[in-house]
């Protein structure tokens, strides 16, 4: 895809050659552009071929000129990766473009890095489209690895992410999935044929518990619908997208041709103005003077800024937005994407989907809500749940690393900038690993003790080591209430016609980017549950 995105360019460029072709000084400009680009292709490949020869990369799969390995990704990298590294094995050397990266396929390969050379795997590659939209990359998932990231970080966990913080938005989960469920009901009343929008639902719901949680209050549309989930997830796939730049520094100046850094900027000053206005608004309630006990986590980020001189480093403004961004959006759209895949096995598993309800039903009873006590002693939906993250982990090449010098892997010799992907969603569908990999059988999970926190390799859908995903805790209670209520107070059914024929099938078809979620929504004709 990449190579032909390339390819498109160079195209449009020659139509601008037969479009001056009649101006002298026009022609030798765009001469002089290919000609210099052509001396730049052959010197950069005769110098990356001479600088990497000496060294003893992992296997690699054949390469072009120039553009290295790129011509072989497509629209869903976890997938290109996953077919060449069954030909090149687990630990594999690409070349994209000026860009040399490796990809790690095994659980083998992720435990000798992360325990022996976390430190050096440690830090980030900045992208055109991260430098643009999280601020110049100040926040804590992309940025480079050092104190500063290490502060910010520890300021996350302690004040939004940490198991009591985590408790403490009970309240604010339970309030949020009322909502959802009386909004599905007033569907079915109004129309019992009526079918809902199940994915457009989960990612409002999702949205206003983070949303509360960080920011104080929902900012809905009035409509109830929330256009910031859908904005969150247009973030994530421009995060994920090809800029030219990124693999090819000296022709940066072509994704400004093409409008993408447009469009990245667009998306920035979207975000931007929002999180202005959020910290305008609460700078107010705090010269009022805020209850201690209502603090939300911008309350808490303003006084770390205020109070900086405790602290090695001072917290901007962009600091401050870049952190919200990472709180905000991701912890939203990784949950919702979640809970769409397990939704969708669900319905192609109807075995698995009335087991799981049967215990819902049977643990909750005849009470008029579900709560996180009950939640606890579900035992199966915590392993739906796990298989759900195991079979479609949200993100399915977490998010790359860069080494900080060299590094010797399983013989192998990995050079300082290299750029390292962990393909998660290969390790997970490692037959080696699972028995019939491909499938949805939440009961793998019920005899033996392998969770998702980072200890257990075969199971790494947020990572593991120093970048780690810190808000595995806060993403999971929202996961596990809005499904266990969804499945506690509703049958679901795909929508059929007056023939009683399917309407629709389950449409599998995956959209790329950081986080991969279902292209096609869900649209569910929702039964209510009679007690």
């Amino acid at each position: 895809m990449a190579f032909l995105q390339l390819q498109s360019i160079l195209k449009q460029y020659s139509s601008y050659y037969y479009y001056y072709e009649q101006d002298y000084y026009s022609t030798l400009y765009y001469l002089a552009i290919f000609g210099f680009i052509s001396i730049f292709l052959v010197l950069n490949f005769t110098i990356t071929k001479k600088g990497r020869k000496s060294n003893n990369l992992p296997p690699s799969p054949p390469k072009l000129p120039f553009i290295g390995n790129l011509h072989q990704l497509g629209t869903l990298p976890h997938r290109s990766f996953h077919e060449l590294s069954k030909k090149h094995g687990p630990l594999m050397s690409l070349q994209l473009g000026q860009t040399p990266a490796i990809v790690v396929s095994s659980v083998d390969v992720a435990k000798e890095i992360i325990k022996n050379h976390d430190v050096v795997f440690s830090n980030r590659p900045q992208t055109t489209s991260e430098r643009i939209i999280m601020y110049g990359c100040k926040d804590v998932a992309f940025a480079p690895y050092g104190d500063e990231w290490r502060q910010k970080r520890k300021i996350c966990v302690l004040e939004l992410l940490s198991l009591k913080r985590v408790r403490s938005f009970q309240s604010i989960r339970e309030e949020e999935v009322a909502e959802l469920v009386d909004s599905i009901r007033e569907t079915c009343g109004s129309n019992k044929e009526s079918c809902v929008n199940l994915s457009e639902l989960i990612i409002a719901t999702s949205n206003n518990i983070v949303s509360r949680c960080v920011l104080g209050q929902k900012y809905d549309n009035p409509d109830g619908n929330s256009s910031f989930g859908e904005l969150g997830r247009k973030m994530m796939r421009e995060l994920a997208a090809f800029s030219v730049g990124d693999f090819f520094p000296f022709l940066g100046w072509l994704d400004f041709l093409t409008g993408q850094i447009q469009e990245f900027k667009a998306t920035f000053h979207a975000l931007d103005c929002f999180y202005d206005k959020v910290l305008e608004e609460h700078r107010r309630m705090i010269k009022k003077g805020n209850d201690d006990d209502k603090k939300d986590f911008v309350d808490l980020l303003l006084q770390v800024q205020e109070d900086g001189v405790h602290h090695d480093f001072h917290l901007s403004n962009d600091n401050l937005k870049a952190i919200l961004m990472d709180m905000f959006v991701g912890g939203s759209d990784t949950t919702s994407t979640n809970l769409e895949w397990i939704f969708t096995e669900l319905l192609r598993n109807p075995n698995t989907m009335k087991k799981v309800q049967e215990e819902i039903r049977r643990i909750v009873g005849n009470k008029s809500k579900v709560d996180e006590n009950d939640i606890n002693e579900m035992k199966y939906l915590k392993c739906v749940i796990k298989e759900g993250l195991r079979l479609h982990p949200p993100v399915p090449i977490l998010v790359p690393r860069q080494t900080t010098s060299n590094a010797k892997v399983k013989g192998y010799d990995i050079p300082s900038k290299t750029t390292v992907y962990y393909n998660v969603w290969a390790i997970h569908r490692d037959p080696e690993l699972w028995e019939n990999p491909e499938e949805f059988i939440p009961e793998r999970f019920e005899n033996i003790q392998i969770d998702y926190k980072g200890q257990d390799f075969q199971l790494l859908p947020f990572g593991t080591g120093r970048r780690g995903c810190p808000g595995i805790s806060f993403g999971i209670a929202s996961t596990e209430i809005i499904l266990a209520n969804l499945l506690y107070w509703f049958d679901w059914k795909l929508p059929t016609n007056e023939n009683g024929e399917l309407v629709q099938d389950i449409d599998m078809t995956e959209m790329s980017g950081i986080t991969v979620s279902k292209k096609v929504p869900l649209h569910l004709h929702p039964i209510p549950f009679s007690l």
